[in-house]
């Protein structure tokens, strides 16, 4: 498994890191529910096949605890990120998503994920969301450095996009960036060479668009990209359509890891075959940025 190391921190990540949403559990949202029996041996496989980086969120159900419970054990395998801000609400048949921006939800979001975690400390608190102003304001970014130094988080990060991510990299504060991208989604492109060359690390989430025009649950919009752009005729045999996104995105020159989360084993054999294959080849990759811009 291909290892970059993850911008300035001690951090050397699988550049094929594994998110945890699809572990939620029922009553949450969605239509795939993953049992516990499931998620116990989908996490030890995850581990197995020797991804390294792990991302997760108060927000995500049921995902926390199930990680506590299948690869505590093995907490010396893998980097543990996990998110705060979070505020989620357990309906009788729905998980409603809300954040905060205040010290107590904070505090309380870490003291909650260290402990369905069962571990001592998180290698990465990333605010799940956020703007500048309020961050700084209510004391939020100085609590995160102060976990640091005592040691219950080892880096501190954000996840972003526009229009707050500007702003978010000029304050110069952030280990890491979490940023969505991938060549039906590029518009984060150069504010992720931006955040990189503040020296922070950057982790991208839906670097495989979801599976692209094969996924489950189709997105029209990202479909419409894929079919402007023409990509099955740059397609071979050998290659899917869902290697090809995974890899473009790979090949990003500030892309540090990608996190992908499936439930289906098929699926992450696939994308580890595929992220092990490396970037595409640098006329295949220009010719999808070309297509894409022409849009």
């Amino acid at each position: 498994m291909i290892q970059r190391q993850l911008g300035s921190t001690c951090m050397a990540v699988t550049q094929l890191g594994y998110g945890t949403m699809g572990l939620r559990g029922p009553r949450t949202w969605g239509v795939r529910v993953v049992e516990e029996d499931a998620a116990e041996r989908f996490l030890n496989l995850v581990l197995d096949h020797g991804i390294n980086f792990l991302d997760t969120a108060p927000d995500y159900g049921a995902a926390e605890e199930r990680i506590g419970r299948a690869i505590s054990s093995r907490r010396s395998e893998f980097y543990l990120a996990s998110k705060c801000g979070c505020t989620p609400i357990q309906h009788a048949d729905h998980l409603e998503i809300q954040h905060e921006w205040n010290v107590d939800v904070v505090r309380r979001n870490l003291e909650t994920s260290l402990q369905r975690m069962k571990t001592d400390y998180l290698d990465l608190l990333q605010f799940h969301g956020g703007d500048a102003e309020t961050l700084q304001a209510t004391g939020l970014i100085d609590l995160l450095v102060q976990f640091r130094d005592e040691g219950s988080i080892k880096h501190l990060g954000i996840s972003s996009k526009l229009p707050e991510l500007p702003g978010l990299i000029a304050l110069g504060v952030f280990e890491t960036f979490q940023i969505p991208y991938s060549c039906l989604a590029p518009e984060h492109d150069g504010l992720i060479t931006q955040a990189a060359e503040s020296g922070a690390g950057i982790i991208i989430r839906g670097g495989i668009a979801q599976g692209g025009p094969d996924a489950e649950i189709q997105r029209p919009n990202l479909n419409d990209v894929w079919s402007g752009a023409g990509f099955d005729e740059l397609l071979s045999d050998e290659m899917s359509r869902a290697e090809l996104i995974l890899r473009y995105t790979l090949s990003h020159p500030h892309c540090d890891t990608t996190i992908v989360g499936t439930c289906n084993e098929a699926h992450l054999q696939e994308n580890i075959a595929a992220a092990n294959k490396g970037p595409l080849p640098e006329t295949l990759y220009h010719e999808i940025t070309q297509r894409v811009a022409a849009l």
